[in-house]
């Protein structure tokens, strides 16, 4: 494998409605968590390539599965968005058990990719699954979703927020957006780094 991952490559493996039926790891892993409106499927689909490889809906918390896709040797991991308060409780805590479930595996979690939009303060549930990854040592970046909705200066001053409020090194915090492409190459930069 070269010191680039060919996204060309990307294809859709599988479905899990429980994460005792993942398949064991056995290639490095880069795993997206966020909010259900955060924009996680958009930027896949940006990092893919591809338009509608990672289903894009109009209705925030359609992901009620964990989603495997795999690109070049690497696996990427789709957790269901979190949070989503139209959705009912049952359905709720079914998803909330789900990624704790799939983060008490024993797997390579070589990278997650916690998404934060940039344009409003995280929430109480961003807040606690960065401290989850913080308190379990998981190598991790920040991506903050939706850069094209503010300009230059509100970036970085949104940036410097929320960076202070998560208590996350700014240097692991990539601004991004799947519909400009902001962040995409830096993106794919420490994906590279932690699966390489």
């Amino acid at each position: 494998m070269a010191d680039s991952i060919n996204y060309q490559l990307a294809k859709f493996v599988a479905s899990f409605g429980k994460a005792s039926q993942i398949p064991l790891s056995t290639c490095p892993e880069v795993t997206f968590a966020g909010r259900s409106n955060v924009g996680k499927s958009s930027i896949m689909n940006k990092l893919f390539g591809r338009k509608n490889l990672v289903k894009v809906s109009n209705t925030p918390g359609k992901t009620a599965n964990i989603n495997l896709f795999e690109a070049d040797g690497i696996h990427f991991i789709d957790l269901p968005g979190y949070g989503y308060a139209q959705r009912s409780k049952a359905e709720r805590s079914r998803w909330a058990g789900l990624i704790a479930d799939f983060f008490a595996l024993e797997r390579s979690f070589n990278l997650v990719v916690a998404l934060v939009d940039i344009r409003h303060d995280p929430s109480a549930l961003d807040h606690q699954m960065i401290e989850f990854l913080q308190h379990n040592e998981l190598h991790f970046v920040v991506a903050l979703t939706k850069a094209d909705k503010l300009n230059r200066s509100q970036q970085a001053r949104q940036r410097a927020s929320i960076s202070s409020q998560i208590d996350v090194d700014p240097a692991d915090i990539i601004t991004t957006s799947a519909r400009s492409g902001t962040g995409i190459d830096v993106l794919k930069e420490r994906i590279a780094q932690a699966c390489l």
